[in-house]
Order: structure tokens, then sequence, then C-alpha cells
């Protein structure tokens, strides 16, 4: 067993929703162009990240440099080939499929990693539920095609199969490839699925309807613009499929986006309180709300629950969401926020912060007034995807999360 290390997966079972094969294809060798970024200014960047390596935070690191605004690949290019040599990340000689296990206090979620079709990716079965923006997606776009490499997986998950849980639970009685705890306190850890159960596993998978992204959507788009660049006549290779996890839905854990705003929005405390009144039930109450339907806020140093009233069955599934619903009637006519995308005068605070950060940032003056959130469920990010809608903006917080590097995907 290694402590810490990086798997480099080359040849890859396609998981797919309704097949699964195998392919393979060897490595290509891109050749550098020259940078023109001074060797001191880059000599700089490298001993800055470097600390971060050699303090055992992370097993290694691909950077990206900005030039008047412009990326620049090649130093990225060149620390994942010293990676491969260095670390060193071992090349499967067979095509494979791994399971991928986080567990984060008293949580633990256990999926399926390898090679996931971009044809079913384009056709809606790898279902999405938010827009990506062009400029994030160019920016992984030209990352990908200059390493060659998908290093970071895209976060799946699909509705729950015994099928497929029994043969994980077989594969994890082993040991593990490697495992380790990193510096935020989540453990990580990789098995290779034998040769003698992958077709069990395959199997299992074609018994799957749908795959849903649950994080990962410019990392999903990135791979299929980079499958244009190098097969602009569909020519079948490694660049069909994108690496990611499936994660069960019953695993998967969703933690509350919370808001701040900055400023009452011509209120007082009081008068927003009366406002409230006026509209919706407010009553003292604890720092989280309990259940959906119920939002908790922090305001003048007092906690309030504010129950959001009955759902019209006239709206969306993205419209029932809480954090839908809070918009419509309070962010939007009572604070006058725009768009949570462009306004200035909201924030967020995901994961497990928590409370005390919202008080935090409250008492400091800097913020108003905060919202704390009943997180999302899978089922219902589900059921938006089914039905082609678009989750909120900032609505979902995954915890915990996977790392880049530790599977890598050639193409």
């Amino acid at each position: 067993m290694k402590s810490l290390g990086a798997w480099l997966v080359v040849a890859t079972i396609v998981v797919t929703a309704s097949v699964l094969t195998a392919q393979s294809t060897a490595p290509r060798t891109a050749a550098a162009s020259k940078s023109e970024l001074s060797a001191e200014r880059v000599a700089r960047i490298d001993r800055a990240l470097q600390r971060y390596v050699d303090e055992n935070r992370i097993a290694g690191i691909v950077a990206l440099v900005l030039r008047d605004g412009q990326p620049v690949y090649e130093r990225a290019a060149r620390n994942f080939d010293e990676l491969r040599a260095h670390a060193p990340l071992v090349q499967e000689e067979t095509p494979s499929l791994y399971i991928y296990r986080l567990r984060m206090g008293g949580h633990q979620q256990i999926g399926v990693a390898g090679g996931f079709s971009l044809h079913e990716y384009d056709h809606h079965v790898v279902k999405k539920h938010e827009h990506t923006r062009p400029d994030k997606e160019d920016d992984r776009t030209k990352h990908l095609i200059r390493l060659r490499a998908q290093t970071g997986p895209v976060f799946l998950t699909y509705r729950s199969e015994v099928a497929i849980d029994d043969l994980v639970s077989r594969v994890t009685d082993e040991w593990p490839l490697f495992g380790f705890t990193a510096a935020d306190g989540v453990q990580h850890a990789i098995w290779r699925v034998s040769e003698a159960l992958t077709p069990a596993l395959v199997a299992a998978f074609a018994a799957v309807p749908a795959l849903y992204i649950a994080d990962g959507h410019h990392r999903a788009a990135s791979a299929a613009r980079a499958r244009r660049h190098f097969a602009p006549n569909r020519e079948p290779g490694e660049w069909d499929t994108f690496l990611a996890v499936a994660f069960p839905d019953a695993q998967v854990q969703i933690l509350p986006y919370n808001r701040l705003v900055r400023d009452l929005g011509g209120h007082t405390p009081v008068s927003l309180l009366n406002s409230l009144r006026e509209r919706l039930t407010v009553t003292a109450g604890p720092p989280a709300p309990t259940k959906h339907g119920e939002v908790s806020m922090y305001l003048d140093g007092q906690w309030h629950t504010v129950a959001l009233g009955g759902v019209p069955a006239s709206l969306m599934p993205d419209e029932r969401l809480d954090v839908s619903r809070l918009h419509t009637l309070i962010l939007a006519p009572l604070l006058g926020i725009g768009d949570v995308r462009t306004d200035a005068r909201i924030d967020f605070v995901g994961g497990g912060r928590g409370a005390a950060e919202l008080e935090r940032r409250v008492n400091s003056g800097e913020w108003a007034v905060a919202f704390s959130l009943f997180p999302v469920g899978v089922r219902e990010l589900m059921a938006i995807s089914d039905a082609g809608g678009v989750m909120p903006p900032k609505s979902t917080w995954f915890e915990p999360k996977l790392r880049d590097g530790l599977l890598s995907h050639l193409i």
C-alpha cells in the first residue's frame, strides 16, 4: 500500500448509464512551445507553490500562470510531466475501474471512478443542472488540450442501485491501493476493481437510467470541447470520455449555501421585521432551519425563523426551492437584491462554516443581515435536472471534495 500517491489512468473503462465498454489508447506527448516568462519570475512562483508540496499538504501542483490576463499553460504541462516522473504516477497496463472513498467526520461516501461517455453527456443521459461560464470553459479547455490529460474528476451521482452497492462493498473489503488523510481532515482511499469483478460492475451500471452532474459542470463541458479539438471528424479515442466519480445519491451530502446582505435596502431592523411580518410568519428561532420551507435570519444580534408559507402548485421545480423563494419573497422585494451572480451587496457562505461565521460577519458591521438555509436535497436536484431546469446560482455546496491528481486520464 502507498501511504500517499496518485494513479495515472491511460486505458480506461468507459462507464455510461446504458453501456460500459473498455477502451485503450497509447499516451501521446505534445511538443512544448517556448514560454516568454522570465526564469526568475517562474522560479519565484515555483518556490511559493512548492512549499505546499514540501509541507505534505498536497501530492503535487499544476500551476496556471497569467500574463497580461492571458493563461500561460506551458508551466502547467511541465509540472504535470515532472509529477508523472517523480511522484511517481503509475500508468496502468490494462483498462481499469476504481473505487474512491471519502470520509469526513461521521460522513462516508464511496463512488465508482472511470472514464464516462461524452456521447451520453451530449445526449443528456448525463444530466446537467447549471449553466457554465464561457471564460471558465475556455480556460479549462486550453489547459486540458495542453496537458492532454484530465487531472480533476467530475462529481456524478445516480439513483442508488443495490447491485452496485454490493459490488463496491466486495472491492472495499480488500486493502486499498493507497489512502491518506489530507490537511483538512478528509480521508481519501482508492481501490482498483479486479478484472474478475469488472464485468459484473459493467452489467450493474447498465441498469442505471441516468447520471447527474453534482459538481464539475465546467470540467465536463471542457472535456466535450477538447474532444472536438482532438477529433473534429469524430475519430474514436480517449477523448470520447471524461474522468469522473459516480456516487449513489443516498450517500451524497449537500450542505447549505447561506446568504449575507451588506445593507437593509433603506430599512431599519425594526421596519424590516415589520415588513416581513406583514407577508410571512416570523418567530424567534434557532441559527439553522430544521426543515424545508423555513429560513433562519440573523438580524440585530438575534436569530429569527421565517416561514416561507405554502408552495404554489404553479411553480417549476427550481422555483420551489427555499433558496429561490427566499429571493422572490425577501431578498428582491424587501432588500432590493437583483441578480445574485453580479450584485455586490450579497455574499455567500458555503459548507460547514455554519452560523458562527454568519454571526461573526454581521457582528463585524460589514454585513447587515444573514440568512441560513436548509440544504437542498439530492432528489430535488435530480428532479430539476430531469425537467431540463437550472438550479439557482449558489444553491448547493458539496462536501467532501474530490482531490485532483489521484486519478488522471490521458487523452
